[in-house]
């Protein structure tokens, strides 16, 4: 018969117990994104004339509403939250994009400024929240 025990965390090469010598990915990821979004409005707003443009800026579009949208479900799941961010992503994307063809104001730069200023609303408005619910807590 074997016992079968808890093997201790081994050290690395620079002493620290238990540390993975890759690292987490995602702040990384996240880093990547948020630049690939903002070099994509960029390229929008000042109508550069770049192969990345169209890419970087549908990036944009879908990143910015959906990362907002994620920040107020933080309650969810990941799959639930990645699965409801991008619905509203193209939720809102879609939305701007009725408005102003039915206003006849249609125009790239006027979307990308509508949907900046929509995801920047949400993303504040759940910043304000967080905030007022931590000085509740702090009060009780």
């Amino acid at each position: 018969m074997q016992t079968l025990g808890i093997k201790p965390p081994s050290s690395g090469e620079d002493g620290q117990l238990g540390q993975n010598p890759g690292g987490d990915l995602s702040p990384l990821l996240t880093g990547a994104a948020v630049v690939v979004a903002t070099a994509g409005a960029i390229l929008a707003l000042s109508d550069a004339d770049s192969p990345l443009r169209g890419p970087f800026t549908l990036f944009f579009l879908l990143a910015a509403p959906a990362m907002a949208i994620g920040a107020a479900l933080r309650e969810l799941d990941p799959f639930a939250r990645t699965v409801v961010s991008v619905a509203g992503a193209i939720t809102i994307d879609l939305l701007v994009a009725q408005g102003m063809l039915a206003v006849h104001r249609w125009s790239v730069r006027g979307g990308i400024v509508a949907v900046t200023v929509i995801s920047s609303l949400v993303l504040l408005l759940v910043l304000v929240r967080r905030q007022r619910g931590r000085t509740v807590r702090r009060r009780a």
